[in-house]
């Protein structure tokens, strides 16, 4: 067992986790934050990404331990306007139906829009492939990360 202080979405949190419990385990049963969402938990289907330091990040393959000291955003963080930009383009542009995704999705956006992501169309939909949706068929996905992103055809 571990202390660790995480700080996630402006907020300090002291927990105590096991050594091989991940970040996204931790989000979920230690701080309640379950907008972070398991799917393959071997970072392949992006519901668990999650902002490490303005970086996304699979939560399901970091250690809650390493996380010490960073800063972590979710797609609940309500103090950070890239996400908040990213989960009303993805409603607006109807870019989810069962929801299990856009979380994953949020924050994907929210992050390349904080790293001034830049890039074709193409581009685009290559870099939203990192992360699976099995309901929309992603048209309004990519209609929403293009406004997100500001990217034009």
């Amino acid at each position: 067992m571990s202390a660790v202080s995480l700080r996630v979405n402006g907020q300090t949190y002291d927990v105590v986790v096991e050594d091989r419990w991940s970040l996204a385990d931790t989000l979920r049963d230690q701080l309640g934050l379950t907008g972070t969402h398991l799917g393959c938990e071997q970072g392949v289907c992006g519901a668990c990404t999650v902002l490490l330091d303005g970086q996304p990040v699979r939560a399901c393959l970091l250690l809650a331990a390493q996380c010490e000291g960073a800063e972590i955003t979710t797609a609940e963080a309500d103090n950070d306007e890239f996400v908040a930009e990213a989960r009303s383009r993805l409603v607006a542009e109807n870019g989810l139906q069962c929801g299990f995704c856009t979380p994953g999705f949020v924050a994907l956006l929210a992050g390349l829009r904080r790293l001034e992501w830049t890039g074709t169309e193409a581009e685009l939909t290559e870099v939203l492939s990192a992360s699976v949706c099995r309901c929309t068929g992603y048209t309004g996905i990519i209609r929403a990360a293009a406004q997100v992103l500001d990217v034009r055809s």
